[in-house]
């Protein structure tokens, strides 16, 4: 893989514009031109493609892991003049603070197998006996697992300053609807001392008027009245 592979790969990941590149570079205080970015990211056959050095490739990941990791205080690390995948794979498992489980995950979406011990030896000096090179096919899976887990897409960030209006708008009608619902109303209720519907009474056509009821030229029974003296007379 050339450095220019290894570039166009994570820019294309995170979906990167020429801006966002530039202001990478300037996190591990490299100024750079939009031009230079463009050339980098060109294709071999184009006729402004410029090969892009170690030195250029090993300044944008230290500027990467300034952008994931945050800017460290203190004197920043010199970007080394001489690259190998070791060394690149050291850095994005930095950038992205990576550990060996997540390593081998994120080569898994790759559909690559690869064992723990395996992986340790390429983090090793080169002079430790384990020490083992990484083959572009291991980075280039990597990256391509990379691609699987982290891509960005454009299309479905989220406009935040719509968002935030929606959400005042939406609070807005909350309120406003959870202070009618707690207003008490004044207005009386349908429903209660609703006057009821006007009663038919039945009237029994023979009854007799109430007048008619008691007649007072009827001849009263005389009632027999005793004392109690006169009943229990002994």
């Amino acid at each position: 893989m050339t450095n220019n592979d290894i570039l166009r790969r994570i820019r294309y990941t995170y979906n990167y514009n020429d801006k966002q590149m530039v202001a990478i570079f300037a996190l591990a205080d490299q100024q750079i031109s939009r031009e230079q970015v463009c050339n980098w990211l060109k294709k071999e056959d184009d006729s402004d493609y410029v090969n892009c050095a170690d030195v250029t490739l090993a300044t944008f990941l230290n500027g990467f892991i300034n952008e994931k990791r945050g800017k460290r205080t203190g004197e920043q690390p010199i970007p080394e003049k001489r690259l190998n995948n070791n060394i690149i794979l050291t850095k994005l498992k930095i950038a992205l603070a990576l550990k060996a489980e997540d390593l081998i995950e994120v080569l898994k979406l790759a559909d690559l197998r690869i064992s723990k011990p395996e992986l340790s030896a390429f983090f090793r000096k080169p002079d430790h006996k384990h020490f083992r090179e990484c083959k572009d096919q291991i980075l280039r899976n990597f990256l391509q697992g990379m691609q699987e887990k982290y891509y960005v897409d454009r299309s479905k960030k989220i406009d935040f300053s719509v968002k935030n209006e929606d959400v005042k708008h939406n609070s807005k009608v909350k309120n406003e609807t959870e202070h009618k619902a707690s207003k008490p109303s004044h207005k009386p209720s349908k429903s209660i001392n609703k006057p009821s519907a006007k009663k038919t009474i039945y009237v029994n056509p023979n009854a007799k008027p109430a007048s008619a009821k008691k007649d007072q030229t009827k001849p009263q029974r005389k009632v027999l009245k005793l004392k109690p003296e006169d009943i229990y007379k002994s």
